[in-house]
């Protein structure tokens, strides 16, 4: 039996991290003449990679900023927070280690940048198990495309029908099915739990974080 491949998405799925994203963009924005960014304002940017996401702000805001000076800005002021402090979700660090015991080829897969991606996995020691990772910045297009999932099952040598992807925002959920793979999906925030995205999910944790069973999942995983 072949054992599937797991993929992770990384902010708010492996780390919570959308605190340093938000202070990230906030004095991002704040240093170019926006000083009213709001969390809530924030939340309809989590699942969506840091370039879409800045160029939906530059346009909002009719910031005279390049996309790429907006982008090595927030990239800049978010290696500092991150490296000061990102949190690994235990459970999530226990599935991860579970699954490396099993065998299981793992990767990441995510809207950051490839620079954030390593600074986060390095400062939380998921890189000694998490060796394959996949930014946005690599490929064509972010999520909710599934160009960062097909191209990390490629690195792995899967199929992606061999492959399960791990989410917490609706657009990782619909670029996991869009690439053809199982989803587990867990969301970050509650209110989105009913999120038509998450209806394609082979495994719904509707209570987030705090209801997350790894080994659940990886009973669910290889059934």
């Amino acid at each position: 039996m072949t054992l599937p491949a797991v993929i992770f998405d990384l902010d708010g799925t492996l780390v919570d991290s959308e605190p340093n994203y938000f202070e990230a963009g906030r004095g991002l924005l704040a240093a170019h003449g926006v000083d009213d960014f709001t969390w809530e304002q924030h939340r309809r940017f989590i699942g969506i990679g840091t370039k879409e996401t800045l160029e939906a702000l530059r346009e909002e805001y009719a910031l005279s900023a390049s996309v790429q000076e907006l982008l090595d800005g927030k990239n800049r002021l978010y290696l500092e927070l991150a490296r000061g402090a990102t949190e690994v979700f235990p459970r999530m660090r226990e599935f991860v280690e579970l699954l490396a015991k099993a065998g299981h080829p793992m990767a990441v897969a995510s809207g950051s940048s490839r620079e954030a991606i390593r600074a986060v996995l390095a400062g939380t020691g998921l890189d000694a198990l998490l060796t394959t990772v996949v930014s946005a910045e690599e490929v064509e297009r972010g999520k909710p495309a599934p160009d960062v999932f097909l191209e990390a099952a490629a690195r792995l040598d899967a199929d992606p029908a061999d492959c399960v992807v791990v989410e917490d925002a609706p657009p990782g959920a619909e670029a996991a099915h869009r690439a053809g793979m199982r989803c587990v999906a867990v969301p970050y925030l509650a209110v989105q739990a009913d999120d038509p995205a998450f209806a394609t999910a082979g495994l719904l944790v509707r209570g987030g974080q705090s209801a997350f069973d790894a080994r659940a999942v990886m009973e669910w995983l290889t059934a």
